[in-house]
């Protein structure tokens, strides 16, 4: 049990609890401060010499709070933080998340009007292809 309070009482584990803290204490006033949309697309890295740091995922997101410095910098006061400058930084995922693709079915009715038409200009590559298109129907 020694051995294992020796190992959590290392130096390097104490600054990383403290720097932990530090980013946890500043996402709460980020997320305290921004507004809804810009918060959903960012973090809070830290609050050092008088600057706090936001993490953006994007440049359009980082343009967007860019514009709002100044408010957010009397937010920041409010908040009794005493900071003077915020950075933005801007860090992109490598994976974004992939959306799912609906498959799209024509009803009954479009179905028939497709046919329809299909027969009309039958013989032909759009004739064929309409037909194609009906095939796909609920």
């Amino acid at each position: 049990m020694q051995r294992f309070n020796a190992l959590l009482n290392q130096p390097e584990l104490t600054m990383l609890k403290a720097r932990t803290q530090e980013t946890q204490t500043a996402q709460k006033i980020w997320e305290a401060i921004a507004p809804d949309n810009l918060a959903q697309l960012s973090h809070a890295s830290s609050i050092k010499n008088q600057q706090f740091t936001v993490i953006a995922n994007n440049n359009a997101v980082a343009a967007k709070i860019k514009l709002f410095i100044p408010s957010l910098l009397i937010k920041l006061e409010k908040q009794g933080c005493e900071v003077t400058a915020i950075r933005v930084k801007v860090q992109v995922k490598s994976t974004p998340p992939t959306k799912t693709k609906t498959i799209k079915k024509l009803s009954a009715h479009a179905a028939s009007n497709l046919n329809q038409l299909a027969e009309k200009i039958s013989g032909t590559a759009l004739g064929d292809a309409l037909t194609r298109l009906a095939k796909k129907a609920d």
